[in-house]
């Protein structure tokens, strides 16, 4: 296991966050074809988010800002929760608002505001992790054992979904972590990542940067699966895109840094 230990900045509002090793792995798979060319990538250090963020910081962060509402919270929204009339989050009304529940209905604009947010706030530039460092952490790093699923070829050993969620997003950290200490990588919530969309790896870098030349850039890379995913959608090689702009039950956010 890593010898780093989680970097504190402030339990009651931000990530705790580790270090990741850096390393080369093999990016990808032969099971979809856009997953395809497995391709080997050099990943360097940085650090990402032990968990996925959660509620609380979030409404912390659009009450001090005033912006980037959540549409089932905002004021005259079809959306709303309580006023609206389209019934879309109604199905987890119970759990929005649990603070250590990851937060959803979350563009990828919303998540990338929020991480210039949080830069602000503590000088240390927080940001979306490339779809690469994803994928690299979600295998476990330099510790990584090949597995299917984040920390587990046994899906419901580490993350909630299909046959597990009851319809409804988990608080974070109840599965077991994988190799690198991170939980719900696999599962729980998808999470938005830096890169544009390419439908697949040709040409894709191998330094582990986002890839942000070419593609969709309108479309954006999400990763790990949700609770309403089936296990397909939850293996550390599976990609999928939703737009920018685009906000959803399933999706939230990890914040990475160097």
């Amino acid at each position: 296991m890593p010898s780093d230990l989680p970097e504190h900045i402030d339990d009651n509002l931000f990530p705790e966050m580790i270090k990741i090793e850096g390393g080369s792995f093999m990016m990808g798979s032969e099971k979809v074809l856009n997953e395809q060319p497995v391709h080997e990538v050099h990943v360097p250090d940085f650090y990402l988010g032990k968990y996925p963020v959660t509620v609380k910081p979030y409404l912390e962060f659009v009450q001090e800002m005033g912006t980037h509402y959540l549409e089932w919270l905002e004021e005259g929204n079809q959306y709303n929760i309580y006023t609206g009339d389209d019934s879309y989050y109604k199905s987890l009304e119970a759990v929005l608002l649990e603070e250590d529940h990851p937060i959803v209905g979350i563009s990828w604009e919303d998540a990338v505001a929020y991480c210039k947010w949080l830069s602000e706030k503590t000088r240390k530039e927080y940001r979306l992790p490339s779809e690469a460092e994803w994928e690299y952490a979600a295998r476990g790093g330099r510790w990584s054992n090949g597995y299917t699923y984040s920390g587990s070829n046994k899906l419901k050993e580490v993350g909630w979904y299909d046959k597990n969620s009851h319809e409804e997003t988990k608080a974070v950290g109840l599965k077991l972590p994988n190799e690198l200490g991170l939980y719900d990588m696999s599962g729980n919530v998808e999470e938005w990542c830096a890169d544009h969309w390419h439908k697949n790896y040709e040409g894709a870098p191998t330094d582990g940067s986002a890839w942000i030349k070419g593609g969709e850039k309108d479309r954006r890379v999400v990763r790990g699966g949700s609770w309403g995913s089936d296990d397909l959608y939850c293996r550390v090689s599976f990609r999928f895109w939703d737009i920018a702009s685009y906000r959803d039950f399933n999706i939230g956010f990890r914040l990475a840094r160097y």
